[in-house]
């Protein structure tokens, strides 16, 4: 491939391919590569359970996080509680498990910031995707490297810091199935950090690939489906390259693309990705899924099967083994679509996460911890590396970014020269 530039290359138009009969390719996948599987889960229409915020419980004692039962981890701070596991269905956040302590909100959903499989564009390559039905819809994929983590991993590794001011769990796991052509082990982190003050949660998926390929993206849930009735559960839906869509649209299945679709190229790049739902109800929140750099995402949906479906693909770059890709998002409650704008632009065009017990930092590209507080940053798969990159930090101590020393108080941004 040729040398071009990041936005040349996020701006290409993305080939759709007319819905063929193709034979599905059977792998060791279950049913359905994409139905979430979990049992004992509430219906969409149970009664939410209700969560006061007890100001001198509060006061003291926050943040905090502990291993339950099956090693899940529970979190807590000011605003939020939550759990991630695991075990069982895995990836990002419990189903039903993030409380708005101001509302008494939770998530409707099959879990949050959820993570499947490694694909490329186009039938030929790879494992054939199902398309051409209400389910997969009309855009033909193949998968390089399976099998569905959130469904089919079982166990991934998980660690947790507890911080002054905030909570961080990294999780990681390795694919164990690969294509034709291609290798298994491509790394997959996931790290999640909960700040105290906020009702949001900040997240971050990244691939380390061991593949060459010249089109790579990673499928994820985002903020999470919404589990519903006949639009029981929420009121609207709100999509930044779209606007606001009643609960009445989705009361019948339709295919992903064809309608509150978006695909990069065929599509304006929106300022903002924001997705979120209004919970229906009294004074209920929004629960927002924000991806800070909206280049990053190849491929939204928001289509009706049974539940509704929020799947983004980000990547979508030509890798080479070692390589890596990354995204971050914001996922939590809010009370405007204002308010979600202020937070977005807050935290805008940043793709990667990480943390220690002292400090989190959000930065452009891909941030790689390589010692206790050395960190360095190399570009999104095989596009150009900039000059400088911007990296916001929080909380105290010293970080070491690219060879710069940066003395960590607060939040702020601070501009570190390329790796060499």
């Amino acid at each position: 491939m040729g040398k071009i530039s990041r936005r040349q290359f996020l701006g290409r138009s993305t080939a759709t391919v007319t819905a063929v009969a193709l034979v599905w390719a059977a792998v060791a996948m279950g049913s359905s590569c994409d139905e979430p599987q979990q049992a004992g889960q509430p219906s969409a229409s149970a009664p939410q359970a209700e969560v006061k915020a007890d100001s001198q419980t509060l006061s003291t004692g926050l943040p905090r996080a502990t291993r339950g039962k099956d090693e899940r981890i529970i979190i807590e701070t000011d605003c939020l509680t939550a759990e991630i596991w695991p075990n069982g269905y895995v990836s990002g956040v419990k189903s039903n498990t993030l409380v708005d302590r101001k509302t008494g909100a939770r998530d409707n959903s099959f879990g949050l910031d959820i993570v499947d499989f490694l694909m490329g564009p186009g039938a030929e390559g790879g494992i054939r995707y199902q398309f051409g039905d209400k389910v997969h819809g009309n855009i033909a994929k193949h998968f390089i490297e399976l099998p569905q983590i959130c469904t089919q991993a079982g166990h991934i590794d998980s660690e947790f810091v507890v911080g002054r001011d905030f909570v961080a769990v990294r999780q990681w796991w390795r694919w164990t199935e690969a294509a034709p052509g291609y290798t298994p082990g491509s790394l997959w982190e996931q790290t999640v950090v909960f700040p105290m003050g906020r009702r949001y949660f900040i997240s971050s998926d990244c691939v380390e690939s061991v593949n060459h390929a010249k089109e790579l993206f990673l499928r994820i849930d985002i903020p999470g489906h919404i589990k519903h009735n006949r639009g029981d559960t929420f009121e609207q839906i709100y999509l930044s390259y779209e606007g606001c869509i009643p609960a009445f649209d989705f009361f019948e299945d339709f295919a992903p693309d064809s309608r509150h679709f978006y695909q990069r190229g065929t599509h304006p790049l929106p300022r903002r990705m924001i997705r979120a739902h209004k919970i229906r109800g009294k004074e209920m929140p929004w629960l927002a899924g924000m991806t800070l750099e909206p280049e990053m995402v190849s491929e939204a949906w928001c289509h009706q099967r049974g539940y509704v479906c929020l799947i983004q693909e980000i990547g979508r770059l030509p890798v080479k083994p070692g390589d890596r890709f990354a995204a971050s998002y914001i996922v939590g409650y809010f009370d405007s679509v204002e308010e979600m704008e202020t937070e977005y632009d807050r935290y805008q065009g940043f793709t990667s996460l990480a943390a220690t017990k002292d400090y989190w930092l959000l930065s452009e590209g891909v941030i790689v911890r390589e010692q206790s507080n050395r960190f360095r940053i190399v570009p999104q798969g095989r596009l150009p590396e900039p000059k400088r990159w911007r990296v916001l930090v929080h909380g105290h101590g010293e970080a070491i970014v690219n060879g710069r020393r940066i003395k960590v108080n607060g939040e702020h941004v601070v501009e570190v020269p390329r790796w060499k």
